[in-house]
């Protein structure tokens, strides 16, 4: 039987570490310091309490880190101090360039590295949250395998560590980021009365933009004008009292595009503009 140590049961982790308990896996967390309301999770999901982080680093053949970004490198310095020598699963959403610090920490205590994250809610009956996993073969198969028939689906990725992460921030960038945007463009439109025309506009769309991939281009030929109707968003958002930094982002980033003004250029020139911009320099 696997035993598996989560740090932290916030309302992701606890839910997925659970799931692992469908395959026989005992799943083991720390009390100490932890909110009331962790420890009723830990509860709910029949998580079992170790007196102290040594004990569970002595116990378990994996241990899991779902815990705020911010954290994520001195909960990995905390694990290596009590000399962990099994599987590390950082699960959190850190830059690729973070990971790899954090597989450095973890690697000094003859610990192995693995490069997670989380995609999706909180696993539950209608839930079905990916798990993707990035580094050394070996060690990802047996983090895969505490998922198997649970309704978390464990992914393996090529490429080593950082490319789990990479994945992460890809996908959280856009789908964070629109969300607010959408808020604050319903603000705008709700303060000048117009809040149900917008929606009936949005309603008619039913793809996410980050599919459209095939429409980069056009975005591109035409953010000569479609950039300064970005600044003119932001002064919108500026008169009205409302965050106008997303507008002005969208903006700068128009701007890369500047030098395909009316051209047919392909994706792969379109995204390598972004790297470069209209100078020709790397940014």
């Amino acid at each position: 039987m696997t035993t598996l140590g989560i740090l932290h049961p916030g309302s992701m982790g606890a839910a997925v570490a659970a799931q692992a308990r469908r395959s026989g896996a005992e799943v083991l967390w720390c009390p100490a310091g932890r909110s009331t309301s962790s420890k009723e999770r830990a509860e709910r999901y029949g998580l079992t309490a170790v007196n102290a982080l040594r004990e569970m680093a002595e116990r378990a053949d994996i241990i899991l880190s779902l815990c705020p970004p911010a954290a994520s490198e001195a909960v990995a310095r905390s694990v290596t101090a009590c000399s962990y020598a099994g599987i590390y699963v950082d699960g959190n959403a850190v830059s690729p360039a973070k990971m790899a610090s954090i597989s450095a920490i973890v690697q000094r205590s003859g610990a192995t590295a693995v490069d997670g994250s989380v995609i999706g809610s909180p696993p539950s009956v209608s839930k079905s949250p990916r798990l993707y996993l990035s580094g050394p073969a070996d060690a990802l198969r047996q983090v895969a395998q505490l998922f198997e028939g649970s309704t978390v689906k464990a992914r393996l990725l090529s490429g080593g560590i950082g490319q789990a992460s990479a994945l992460k921030l890809s996908y959280s960038s856009y789908q964070k980021a629109s969300r607010a945007l959408a808020a604050v463009a319903y603000a705008l439109a709700s303060d000048h009365g117009v809040e149900a025309e917008l929606l009936d506009i949005a309603e008619d769309r039913t793809i996410s933009y980050l599919a459209e991939t095939a429409y980069f281009p056009r975005v591109a030929a035409r953010s000569w004008r479609w950039g300064p109707e970005m600044k003119e968003a932001a002064h919108a958002l500026e008169e009205a009292g409302l965050p106008s930094d997303l507008a002005d982002a969208a903006a700068a980033v128009m701007e890369q595009w500047t030098g395909l003004k009316d051209t047919s250029p392909d994706l792969a020139l379109v995204l390598q503009e972004l790297h470069t911009g209209p100078e020709g320099q790397r940014t």
